[in-house]
């Protein structure tokens, strides 16, 4: 609960009860507390607020409110209300009603230090950049302390960040906080480095660079400590933007003297030394060379420095990467410049291989050497990974036929070689019956890596685990390249095994993930994706994996946990940031607050948070809304309106982690930026498409036909034509993203195996889905005509793509078809929007029918046909029932057949497992049959609801 302190006031004795019961969480017993309390002490408000907090907590905002604005409205000055209603606003999620709580404290106690900064920091948690200037200068005006002053200041550059007009940025809101910070200089009193630091920003965001340096190098820079070397960072950075490439050599060379692993330094060093190269510059012939000493302006300076740092390396006790990759470095610049062979550099190939064996051992040599691979000629390559292996300590035992490591030592090099053989290509080439004899080797040697690691903790990983890893994307290969089936069965059998011997282990889970869902199996992906524990931003970046397929599969109970669970952080996020800037504020970290709320931005304009977003929304729909009313009633408190499209499509931000997944492939294959672009493109269209396909649906409560059809003796009703004009809006535009959509898949784009995962527009289009959906809103738009003859066939030409077997056993191996999974799920929601749209013909029929009786009656015509409207309608709903009913009688077939399917009783003579690894085989083919039944019943069980909602509608 609050922290009360230790406030000198008696009513302290009688709340403490009130407290304890809060902060127990026994909001029940704090009410009534509170109501004992308030029946001998009336005036105390404090007891208000907290039986307020209390409702609040069991699910009475609207009382709790009502309460905690009786006690607002008398402005109360007493640390304890004010506190308590700070909270409880805090959980209303209501930060703009603290403001006016301390607006009206602050003017009742206007020499209150502690209520001006509550003030403050209230306005800092709603992104008052104006108003916090002004409190903090109050603040300071108060108490003249320097932190305060500076508040003021950082919160002048916050305007000038939040400012729509960049030149009003730079023309009003920076000079005046640099006038101000230079106030303090002049008069002497900046006091910390964090004022420091806040002067250097003002004046990098004025592009005064010079300046900027000129605070860095002079007595004001002497307070930049808390950083190791924070002071040369800073001017490195100014060099750089002043393109003063002596100091920028000069300082980095001398760092790197100090320090020569730093890899930073060589990079500015080697720009530094080809930007003076190409100016052609030259020192000057009696003063320094630079203000930071001494510049290497040539190649040969270059060439000597780098051997010069490896001949002290050799000499030091801890070895370092640094120079070593230093001279690689060099080596690929100068090729790119053409002018290698001239300096005798040495052959990449030796260097590479000397590197090898100093720092074969290492984990991070693979990723050290993968940077420089190109230097080595293709032809090369064989050669350059034998050589590689005549150096490693391998022993052949009388029970293996092949040469195993004797220690963690070398088998951490072989590991080495052999990501760089998958890096090299070597694998790739290789034909199916050499890719299976790889794959057994490397199962060999994970099995004998075990023995290293049987002291290993359950939290550490196994030191083998990257053979089963690189065997694992060897049978990757051979499933979806070459169609082999049971490699993706084995595949998962490695994995599940790695897993139980390495349970945190997160690529075995994320790659079990990937292939689980590439299989339609979304059951053991929700306990492999808890069990990775992601944090925070983590389930933007990887949050994907799961909900690209939760819903997808079948699996809604799950879709709709995974999307609350992603949504509960993009909504935290928001009042998060707040706490973050504050505490930047309290501890004079003024850089990182530019930095936060950036971070709020790009979560609040992210790709996933817009997905999920509209997703659940649809989800929930489906789930929830069986008739007209109760559509409605969902759509209400979504707050859903067609008219309004909340998602800032010029500003999405893609958050995926893309590479996630360890990849070994060479750059031919791997995920390159081209990939990125097209996912990004690929993921808007198939929003869009759902964003509209959302609006059109929240568009059906809205409509209310007139009772005649227009071209009737009555005219529709003010206002309904504005709304059916909204609609065929929206069906324009879902037209043009449709037509867009169709355009992209054209390209046949295939990502990288392990790439990003494709969306589900191509099944949407493919299986007859987003004909049938596009037509059902064209009836809204002309229900008097009502043609339904187009809509029948659509829907049953998608019932017949959903028609086979979802597994079946062939020749002794599984065969699956996930995407028949994929199309029944697209079917239930096209029966979904069939039916809203069926009951809002209803809701419309009904009424005009009932009307033209009523006529006939007055005027006693017997013979008068009625419109073919209703009997298309009602023939419409009979076919509706009819398909309804052939589809969960489908669904209960596969039911049947999943369940008699033994798999138990499956051929299982594959020679590539062993006995103790079959047992794994066993448990993944039980995981998927498994997942695919519970998809199929909660399809079916859904679709259950829909045709007893159809069987409702009679006109």
């Amino acid at each position: 609960m609050a922290a009360r302190g230790h406030v000198q006031d008696p009513n302290d004795r009688r709340l403490r009860p009130i407290y304890d019961y809060l902060d127990n969480g026994n909001n029940k017993m704090a009410i009534q507390q509170a109501d004992k309390l308030l029946k001998k002490h009336k005036d105390l408000h404090c007891a208000k607020v907290l039986k307020a907090i209390g409702l609040q907590r069991t699910g009475k905002q609207d009382e709790a409110y009502a309460l905690a604005q009786e006690v607002a409205a008398l402005e109360p000055t007493d640390d304890n209300s004010l506190q308590a209603l700070t909270i409880l606003y805090r959980e209303m999620h209501r930060p703009e009603l603290v403001t006016k709580l301390y607006e009206a404290a602050v003017k009742k106690v206007p020499n209150s230090e502690e209520y001006h900064s509550h003030l403050f920091m209230a306005y800092a948690r709603v992104g008052e950049y104006k108003k916090m200037q002004q409190a903090g200068m109050a603040l300071y005006k108060i108490v003249p302390k320097n932190p305060y002053y500076f508040w003021s200041v950082m919160s002048l550059i916050m305007q000038s960040i939040s400012a729509q007009d960049e030149n009003l940025s730079k023309t009003m809101f920076l000079p005046l906080a640099e006038r101000m910070v230079e106030k303090m200089v002049k008069e002497d009193k900046i006091e910390a480095e964090a004022e420091v630091e806040l002067y250097y920003m003002i004046l990098e965001r004025l592009e005064k660079y010079q300046e900027a340096l000129d605070v860095v190098r002079g007595k004001l820079g002497e307070k930049l400590t808390s950083e190791l070397q924070s002071r040369e960072n800073k001017c490195m950075a100014m060099y750089k933007k002043l393109c003063r490439w002596p100091e920028c050599n000069a300082l980095s060379r001398r760092l790197l003297l100090k320090n020569s692993d730093d890899w930073q330094f060589y990079i500015t060093y080697f720009d530094s030394v080809f930007q003076l190269i190409d100016e052609s510059w030259t020192p000057p012939l009696e003063e320094e060379h630079s203000l930071e000493g001494e510049v290497h302006y040539s190649i040969e300076q270059a060439v000597k420095f780098i051997e010069e740092r490896i001949t002290e390396e050799s000499k030091s006790t801890r070895p370092l990467r640094g120079p070593y990759l230093a001279k690689l470095e060099l080596i690929r610049r100068l090729r790119c410049r053409g002018c290698n062979d001239e300096y005798k550099l040495g052959d990449p190939e030796e260097l590479m291989f000397q590197y090898f064996k100093k720092f074969g051992d290492k984990p991070c040599c693979f990723t050290d050497l993968k940077v420089f691979v190109d230097l080595l000629p293709s032809s090369q390559y064989t050669k350059f990974i034998s050589q590689l292996l005549e150096v490693i300590p391998l022993s052949s035992t009388t029970e293996s036929e092949i040469a195993l490591p004797a220690d963690i030592k070398a088998l951490q090099q072989h590991l080495c070689v052999v990501q760089l053989s998958r890096l090299l290509g070597i694998y790739h080439a290789m034909d199916k019956k050499q890719k299976l004899t790889v794959v057994r080797e490397l199962m060999l040697r994970y099995h004998h890596g075990l023995e290293f690691g049987k002291t290993c903790l359950k939290t550490e990983l196994q030191f083998s685990d990257y053979y089963c890893l690189l065997a694992v994307h060897l049978l990757l290969d051979l499933w979806l390249e070459e169609g082999e089936e049971m490699a993706v069965w084995q595949c998962l059998t490695l994995l599940e095994e790695g897993l139980s011997h390495s349970p945190s282990n997160a690529q075995f889970k994320l790659l079990l993930i990937r292939i689980y869902c590439r299989l339609g199996a979304f059951e053991p992906v929700a306990e492999l994706y808890s069990s990775l524990d992601a944090k925070h931003i983590q389930h933007d970046t990887i949050g994907y994996l799961l909900t690209r397929y939760a819903e997808s599969l079948g699996h809604y109970a799950a879709a709709s946990q995974s999307c609350n669970f992603a949504l509960r952080f993009f909504h935290s996020n928001q009042k998060d940031t707040s706490e973050y800037i504050i505490q930047a504020y309290k501890y004079g970290a003024f850089e990182k607050i530019p930095e936060f709320i950036a971070f709020r931005n790009r979560l609040n304009s992210s790709l996933h948070f817009a997905q999920v977003r509209t997703e659940r929304m649809l989800l929930d729909l489906l789930l929830e809304a069986n008739i007209s009313s109760s559509l409605e009633e969902s759509i209400k408190s979504m707050s859903l309106s067609p008219e309004e499209d909340d998602i800032p499509w010029k500003d999405l931000r893609d958050n995926r982690d893309l590479t996630v997944l360890f990849n070994w492939d060479p750059k031919d294959r791997d995920i390159s930026e081209e990939h990125r672009k097209l996912s990004l493109e690929e993921e808007t269209l198939w929003l869009r498409i759902r964003s509209l396909t959302l609006r059109l649906v929240s568009g059906l409560p809205t409509l209310s036909h007139s009772i005649q059809p227009k071209n009737s003796e009555k005219t529709a009703e003010n206002g309904v034509s504005s709304k059916i004009d909204t609609i065929r809006s929206l069906l324009q535009q879902l037209e043009a993203a449709v037509d867009s959509g169709k355009k992209f898949l054209e390209q046949k784009i295939q990502y990288p195996v392990l790439g990003p995962p494709p969306t589900r527009m191509a099944g949407f289009f493919s299986n007859g889905s987003c004909q049938c959906q596009t037509s059902l809103f064209y009836l809204v738009s002309d229900i008097y005509e009502l043609d339904t003859n187009g809509l029948g066939k659509c829907l049953r030409d998608l019932f017949n793509k959903c028609k086979g077997d979802l597994i079946e056993v062939r020749d002794g191996t599984l065969k699956t078809q996930p995407n028949l999974l994929e199309n029944l799920v697209f079917f239930v929601e096209t029966i979904s929007i069939t039916q809203w749209v069926s009951s809002y013909c209803d809701g419309v029929l009904r009424p005009f029918k009932s009307n033209l009786q009523k006529k006939k009656k007055k005027k006693k015509e017997t013979n008068v046909a009625m419109p073919p409207v209703f009997t298309h309608f009602l023939d419409y709903v009979t076919e509706l029932q009819t398909l309804t009913s052939n589809v969960i009688d489908h669904i209960k077939g596969l039911e049947i057949i999943l369940t008699a399917l033994k798999l138990e009783e499956l051929s299982l003579k594959d020679t590539l497992l062993l006995q103790e690894e079959k047992k794994f085989t066993k448990t993944v083919q039980g995981k998927v049959q498994s997942s695919y039944q519970h998809s199929v019943q909660e399809i079916g069980e859904l679709l259950k609801k829909r045709l007893d909602t159809i069987k409702k509608l009679k006109i």
